[in-house]
């Protein structure tokens, strides 16, 4: 039998409770069992008494030389110390804290290696509980041992021995799923020597080895489910073709009120050909901050129109969702296109009202935010979809929205400017456009970054702003004072303290916690200059558009990643007026300083959001865990990243190969796509 078939219940010493605690880890198979990898590795070969540094994690080899006391300090409190002496006849001391019942396994005489903190003025070894063992014992010690997460009854040496014992016996029932031609090529090791060497290594080149081999299948799986599904995608769903007139095109151009950039025109190009063709679009719309990405997804969806069909674009806030409404009824409607708008702070009978009209058709398009996601939201003919600042939606509510329509051309926005390695591994199916180039006439911020200390200076500068004629953004981190962080500005406080710094002038509060309508009011007010200033939390983060707007000021700065004080600055510089952003922090982290540094440095986002990415690492770079990061068990985006890249390049080759689905080498790989449910059936099966 197989591994993946072979329940850890068959090992000795798993019951059912201590089999319920393996599967809070994962842990249901042998195969799950044997891809349970450490986190990190102790080297615990023994060292002789002299060797012993201070301070230092040590494991040496003692024999107990005498009867161990247990003092006790309280009612819970207590010391247990028994004499050792080493291999080299050295006499130390051997330390347990609050773990009495160790003393039953001192016998004077016994000989066992022991792993701890050494004290050199004490000449003592402070052992964890699961630290010793009885000489000979050597899946624990005198090797380079595994270290593990745990849960409750399952500790350390309970996972160690029963990962020993799978390797040695089910070790070799582990399916190879690696093609012998890609193992040759690169000089990777079979699957099972890899999984002893993972766990057990002999030394540090056996480990290096088998870690290569196990995150180059991790990342060519990851890819091969990604590549498999666009390539299933495009061959067996027929999608709809968009036969979009040239004069068609020439007239939404001749519409808008600029003449659109080279690389608008250029991802303009893309996006046409791509819904031209009857194989489904499926593309991402990189862009910077202020780049005219929203232009290009009105072109799309005018080319549904155009064509017969319907077009929806999804976004995250209702502010966003009103302010493209807007747009797009000022720009299509003279066009012919029909535009409505559904969101979640709808009336019943609005509501009822939108949906009718989709579902018959007597709308052309619909902008919306998650709502339109919900069940009874339906199109006569819906052909294209696209999200906005898709990174704030799961990867299910991606999916829901495509099933909204027949096999519909999907495009995906960004102006959040995502990491070419990241981007191989989140988007990994689909095309990427790069919208790198800012239009005509935009000016450069200027960003400086200040010490709290400097603040009363910078008001006076925004104040300077403000007779001029312009709007700011004040950002602070928190709502309302928290009791659990000390030092940070919040929103609520600051409004009322800068009602009275900025008097004669209106001061306006946003923050996640207000009504929507409330939100929709303040935004409003703020975009006709009924409102001067305006204190906000980083709701205003994303498509927010004052070209008014020419100074922001930042309190924490420190707080915020990279990408989202980008995204904040891009609030600004939107108009014709040079605009300013000023930092106010004081990092007290190396990380935090770096941040400052890189927002002064440079207005790229692309820079930004690779050291953002370096910085906090890719688990953290957009700050949402449904934003369909993978979590790899042992790959790592950065350190691996050239393994990604080649698993990717591999994959596409095998997928381009004709007989990639009959020839028997490639079998163990269709099985495995089968198993993910990705290929759920094919003709000839």
């Amino acid at each position: 039998m197989s591994a993946d078939t072979l329940s850890v219940s068959i090992l000795p010493g798993v019951g059912p409770q201590r089999q319920r605690t393996l599967g809070l880890l994962g842990i249901e198979t042998i195969a799950d069992l044997l891809t349970y990898y450490p986190f990190r590795y102790e080297d615990r070969n023994a060292k002789a008494g002299r060797e012993l540094a201070d301070g230092a994690r040590v494991t040496v080899r003692v024999t107990v030389d005498g009867m161990p006391g247990v003092k006790y300090r309280g009612k819970r409190a207590s010391t247990t110390m028994v004499p050792v002496v080493t291999e080299d006849v050295r006499r130390l001391h051997a330390v347990w804290f609050n773990q009495p019942y160790v003393k039953d396994q001192l016998k004077p005489g016994r000989k066992m290696t022991i792993t701890g903190k050494y004290d050199a003025k004490r000449r003592s070894i402070s052992v964890a509980h699961h630290d010793f063992v009885v000489a000979g014992e050597t899946v624990h010690s005198d090797r380079i041992v595994p270290v593990y997460e745990v849960k409750a009854d399952i500790t350390p040496k309970i996972l160690r021995n029963l990962l020993a014992h799978a390797v040695k016996t089910y070790g070799e029932q582990v399916d190879e799923l690696l093609p012998m031609i890609l193992r040759q090529k690169y000089k990777l090791l079979d699957r099972c020597p890899a999984l002893q060497q993972i766990h057990f290594p002999k030394d540090g080149e056996h480990l290096h080895q088998a870690r290569r081999r196990l995150v180059f299948e991790e990342f060519f799986l990851f890819q091969l489910k990604l590549q498999a599904f666009r390539w299933l995608h495009r061959h067996e769903q027929p999608g709809v073709s968009h036969p979009i007139p040239e004069e068609a095109l020439a007239t939404f151009a001749e519409r808008l009120p600029f003449a659109m950039t080279g690389a608008q025109r250029r991802v303009a190009g893309e996006i046409v050909r791509d819904m031209q063709s009857p194989v489904p679009m499926n593309r991402l719309v990189q862009g910077d901050v202020g780049s005219g990405k929203t232009v290009l997804a009105f072109l799309a969806l005018y080319a549904a129109k155009v064509c017969g069909h319907q077009g929806a674009l999804m976004v995250p806030t209702e502010i966003l969702a009103e302010q493209h409404y807007r747009a797009a009824q000022e720009l299509l409607e003279p066009l012919g296109c029909r535009v409505g708008m559904l969101v979640g702070s709808q009336k019943e009978k609005e509501r009822r009202q939108v949906l009718a009209e989709m579902e018959s058709g007597d709308v052309d398009v619909v902008i919306g935010t998650h709502a339109l996601l919900e069940e009874g939201v339906r199109f006569r003919s819906l052909s294209v979809v696209i999200t906005d600042e898709q990174h704030r939606f799961g990867v299910e509510q991606r999916s829901i929205f495509r099933q909204k329509g027949h096999a519909p051309d999907v495009l995906f926005m960004s102006a959040t400017p995502i990491p070419r390695t990241l981007a191989m591994s989140v988007f990994g199916d689909l095309d990427v456009s790069v919208v790198d180039e800012l239009p005509a006439g935009r000016q450069p911020i200027q960003t400086y970054w200040i010490t709290p200390d400097k603040e009363e200076r910078a008001l006076r500068f925004i104040r300077g702003e403000l007779v001029k004629g312009r709007q700011a953004y004040i950002v602070c981190p928190l709502v309302e004072e928290s009791e659990k962080v000390e030092g940070v500005v919040n929103a609520t406080a600051l409004y009322e303290m800068l009602k009275d710094w900025f008097a004669g002038y209106e001061v306006g509060l946003m923050h996640g916690k207000l009504k929507a309508a409330e939100k929709e009011d303040v935004m409003r007010r703020f975009t006709k200059n009924e409102i001067q200033v305006l204190v906000s939390t980083t709701v205003i983060e994303v498509g927010v558009n004052v070209p008014n707007s020419t100074a922001m000021m930042v309190y924490n700065a420190e707080r915020f990643g990279l990408a989202q004080l980008h995204q904040l600055r891009g609030r600004v510089g939107r108009g014709e007026h040079a605009s300013s952003c000023i930092l106010m922090s004081k990092p007290d982290t190396d990380a935090g300083l770096e941040r400052m540094k890189a927002m002064v440095a440079t207005q790229d986002g692309f820079v930004l959001a690779e050291k953002d990415l370096h910085l906090r690492g890719p688990g953290e770079f957009f700050g949402v865990r449904q934003s369909g990061i993978p979590e790899f068990k042992l790959g790592d985006l950065l350190q691996d990243a050239k393994i990604m890249e080649v698993a990717r390049g591999e994959v596409q080759e095998c997928l381009r190969a004709a007989d990639f689905w009959t020839l028997p080498s490639y079998q163990p790989l269709v099985h495995y796509l089968k198993r993910e449910k990705v290929l759920l059936q094919r003709a000839g099966d």
